[in-house]
């Protein structure tokens, strides 16, 4: 079987090894050594002045828009996972979708001034399968009409825009270390941030706005991770540079077996260092996404459609608002197999599939 995706998995006695300091300490939660550790490495790794890691990739979704959003309207992209649009709605705030640019899949910048209103408060935009966002430019129109900008970076560890991290733009930025992604903890998330304020604001907010054990700075949450978690992630990190290599070559493969198709793949933006977290390929129409697809399946390989539907078209938000782009872009994607272990022949055997069921 060959899945859209596999976890990585360090070697079992490494990480074993590291969760023993847990084990010695007795100390499992409630921010202990291994996650202070693990904060500190990421943030030389990825060369960011602060950052928060959580439970989860969503979490810190929601507590930029609990602590920026004001319950009021946010623009967002409607191509994204359902968690950037559902911790809108869970927040207390309005989506208001903008269209997005075809060839980047991000967010269209050029469409983002006339969705703002007396009611807009921030600006949550995706870098989509960590291709960044048109990030100049939407600081320019935040600074202008007072706004904040808030940036679901799930994808995007490893990726830097202009020789500095993605996640270095924007008032804040967020990502995901679940086990599907580049780099993972089992299930976690971060939170970045420049502004000492706001990530002072941030940390209380995941620990139930705790200010030591018996103050309280405001209203928080449980957005912890454990030593576990932690652990994993730092028996994972030593071997970055090793899995966006192998995920490199497999996008390499992609490119050339698809050189000469009618394929349309990702356009990454001009000074971009990207990841290679995912492989969309958009076909011309649906109806031949579903028989490449079926021919996938038939052979035990499972692409994903993703992003499907667009979010302008999911049951609790306004459906009548038309995103032409997104939707007819999500009725055509999906992301091709990419993981570390990927085979050469199995590769070439997708794009073969691919091809010959190509209408």
């Amino acid at each position: 079987m060959i899945n859209v995706t596999k976890t990585f998995l360090p070697p079992q006695l490494e990480y074993q090894n590291i969760l023993k300091r847990a084990w010695d300490s007795n100390w499992i939660t409630n921010r202990g050594k291994l996650v202070v550790d693990l904060e500190e490495k990421l943030r030389a790794h990825l060369e960011v002045s602060n950052i928060l890691i959580t439970n989860n990739g969503t979490i810190p979704l929601q507590i930029a828009l609990k602590l920026f959003g004001g319950r009021g309207d946010i623009i967002t992209t409607p191509f994204s996972y359902v968690a950037t649009t559902s911790s809108i709605i869970w927040e207390g705030c309005n989506p208001v979708f903008v269209d997005i640019d075809p060839d980047h899949l991000t967010i269209d910048e050029t469409k983002i001034e006339a969705a703002i209103t007396s009611n807009t408060t921030a600006i949550l935009a995706t870098h989509v399968f960590g291709n960044p966002c048109d990030v100049e430019t939407i600081s320019e129109i935040a600074e202008k009409h007072n706004l904040m900008v808030i940036y679901d970076a799930a994808h995007c560890f490893g990726v830097t825009y202009k020789e500095q991290s993605v996640f270095n733009y924007g008032d804040i930025s967020t990502c995901s270390f679940h086990a599907t992604k580049l780099f993972h903890t089992g299930e976690g998330g971060a939170i970045f941030c420049n502004n000492e304020k706001y990530i002072d604001a941030a940390f209380y907010s995941h620990n139930f706005g705790h200010d030591g054990p018996e103050k309280f700075h405001g209203l928080g949450v449980n957005g912890k991770i454990s030593e576990l978690q932690a652990a994993m992630g730092l028996a994972v990190l030593p071997y970055m540079n090793d899995i966006i290599k192998a995920r490199k070559k497999c996008t390499d493969t992609y490119n050339e077996g698809f050189e000469d198709s009618d394929l349309q793949l990702l356009k990454i933006r001009k000074g971009t260092t990207w990841n290679y977290s995912y492989y969309p390929v958009i076909f011309k129409s649906e109806k031949e996404l579903i028989k490449v697809k079926a021919a996938l399946n038939a052979l035990n390989i499972f692409p994903r459609r993703y992003f499907y539907p667009s979010l302008n078209q999911i049951t609790y938000v306004d459906s009548a608002i038309k995103m032409p782009i997104s939707e007819s872009i999500s009725s055509k994607v999906i992301c091709l197999p990419l993981y570390v272990g990927l085979e050469e022949n199995e590769l070439s055997l997708i794009i073969n599939v691919i091809k010959d069921n190509l209408c």
